[in-house]
């Protein structure tokens, strides 16, 4: 399964690389782009391929974030019902033992 999943990604990224590289080519215009520190003259293909490549690298960073945190979070919980299981197991054990004193009575 993950590798029919992974092969649709690897296809659906090839497929908009395509499509930005065709854009890209058609449009050969100079434009001004200003950006926050100064402004440069850059052809629409430039800034469209540079700026897909960032929002695409910005959201892969932002996609691994939250699955981290959402790992962490899954890890502690497992930890945290192994603990909560084996105190209960030790507490149920320690139940079923007839104690020294009761068995003498």
């Amino acid at each position: 399964m993950k590798k029919v999943l992974l092969f649709i990604l690897v296809i659906l990224v090839f497929a908009i690389v395509v499509i930005a590289m065709t854009l890209g080519t058609n449009n050969d215009q100079v434009v001004t782009f200003n950006y926050l520190i100064a402004q440069g003259e850059y052809r629409i293909s430039t800034l469209l391929a540079t700026l897909f490549g960032m929002g695409f690298v910005l959201g892969w960073i932002v996609s691994g974030v939250f699955y981290l945190r959402v790992r962490l979070s899954l890890g502690r919980a497992k930890r945290k019902i192994k603990r909560l299981e084996s105190a209960q197991t030790k507490q149920e054990n320690q139940e079923s033992r007839p104690t020294v004193a009761s068995a003498t009575k």
